[in-house]
């Protein structure tokens, strides 16, 4: 079992990497390899929609994102932390996820999928909503815990004394180990969901 792990946080060892190493702990017990990827400290451009990607199978700008993507293809399960800036996920994340999901042309169904979010008080719910979009648009099931994925903090040092927060962090964890394994079982057994051929629809009005 391998799970890739993104700090989206600018801050390396800050309340978001504190989250993902409560939850590497677990993993690591459970013998589930991991790969940490700092992202939120490196500068990430926007998807420019130019669709390169289509031909050439990876993204026309060279940088973290085509770094990430075999890590991501060969992971079992997906772990994005975040701190919250404006009820919303850091701006570095958003462009890094966007273009990591539509730049890679492999098949993600039934990898694991779990968002972290990190706030000093408010927009942990919309921001929580925005990341596990990623997931349920590409076949990905979502690992739950006790409470929602959210730990709470401003300054390093806060998140470990949100005892509840690490709680859920560690369940988190437990959780996504279990639906990892268990789907494994399940392809081995029963082999992937059948898939339909995709019907796009657009409807424009005039």
């Amino acid at each position: 079992m391998k799970v890739l792990i993104i700090n989206g946080s600018p801050h390396a060892d800050g309340n978001t990497a504190a989250a993902l190493k409560e939850m590497i702990k677990i993993f690591e017990a459970e013998g589930v390899e991991t790969n940490l990827v700092q992202v939120g400290n490196k500068a990430v451009r926007g998807c420019v929609a130019c669709r390169k990607c289509a031909e050439t199978g990876k993204c026309i700008f060279n940088d973290i994102v085509n770094e990430t993507a075999p890590l991501f293809e060969e992971a079992d399960g997906l772990v994005v932390g975040t701190p919250v800036y404006y009820a919303s996920a850091a701006g570095t994340t958003i462009t890094f996820m966007d273009r990591l999901f539509f730049s890679t042309p492999f098949d993600k169904t039934m990898k694991v999928g779990a968002s972290v979010v990190i706030s000093r008080r408010g927009g942990s719910s919309s921001t929580f909503d925005e990341m596990n979009k990623y997931f349920t648009i590409n076949n990905m099931p979502v690992a739950s815990s006790q409470y929602w994925n959210m730990v709470y903090g401003l300054v390093p040092g806060d998140a470990e004394k949100d005892l509840e927060g690490m709680q859920t962090m560690r369940t988190l964890a437990k959780n996504m180990v279990f639906l990892m394994k268990s789907i494994a079982l399940g392809k081995e057994k029963f082999g992937l969901p059948e898939k339909e051929t995709w019907t796009p629809t657009h409807f424009i009005r005039g």
